[in-house]
């Protein structure tokens, strides 16, 4: 029967057996192949045959730390908008998250965005359509955010790509459909300010 330290232990050692798996570091992996479990010590210990001791918690990085560096998001305060971009513009990455144009910036140039304004599990452009000249556009790309202030709204043809193509300026460009007008789209254009 298992006391509750020695309990503590055991789910620690799978844990750690776990964690070894996925990074495949060999290191430690020989550190826990040759230790020993001192029951003495707080469970979120391991103490090896040569007395050096190895803090658990700091072996799994996926709960401790969220991976910050890697926000990508869009945020537009007046249309109270906050939201994740995904690379692709496929209907399962809309269904989800704004879409990155593939071919569009990702930091200088022309960021461009697509997302669904209506009938779909996630309708993150369903009020850029009340979007005005001037409202700001934050747009966050591993950890560093630009602010963008609109300049352009207009209605395109769904055949034209121009405002997706690259610029010397930054900019960022939000597309989404027209209700009830399938052979068009919704282009709004921000200019990043300096």
């Amino acid at each position: 029967m298992y006391t509750l330290k020695g309990l503590s232990v055991y789910i620690s050692s799978i844990i750690l057996l776990f964690f070894l798996f996925l990074e495949g570091n060999s290191t430690v992996e020989n550190n826990f192949n040759n230790a020993i479990w001192n029951s003495q010590k707080t469970n979120s210990t391991l103490q090896t045959k040569n007395e050096t001791m190895v803090d658990v918690s700091e072996l799994h990085p996926y709960e401790e730390n969220t991976n910050q560096e890697n926000v990508w998001e869009i945020e537009i305060p007046t249309i109270g908008l906050v939201a994740p971009i995904k690379e692709g513009t496929t209907k399962e990455i809309m269904d989800e998250f704004v879409g990155h144009f593939e071919h569009t910036a990702l930091e200088k140039g022309n960021v461009g965005l697509i997302a669904h304004n209506r009938g779909y599990p996630k309708n993150y452009f369903q009020n850029i359509k009340d979007l005005k000249i001037g409202d700001k556009i934050y747009y966050t790309y591993k950890n560093t955010t630009k602010t963008y202030m609109v300049e352009y709204i207009t209605i395109i043809k769904d055949t034209d790509w121009s405002y997706l193509e690259n610029t010397e300026d930054n900019r960022i460009t939000l597309i989404t459909c027209v209700e009830n007008e399938p052979e068009y789209r919704r282009c709004i254009q921000g200019i990043e300010n300096s």
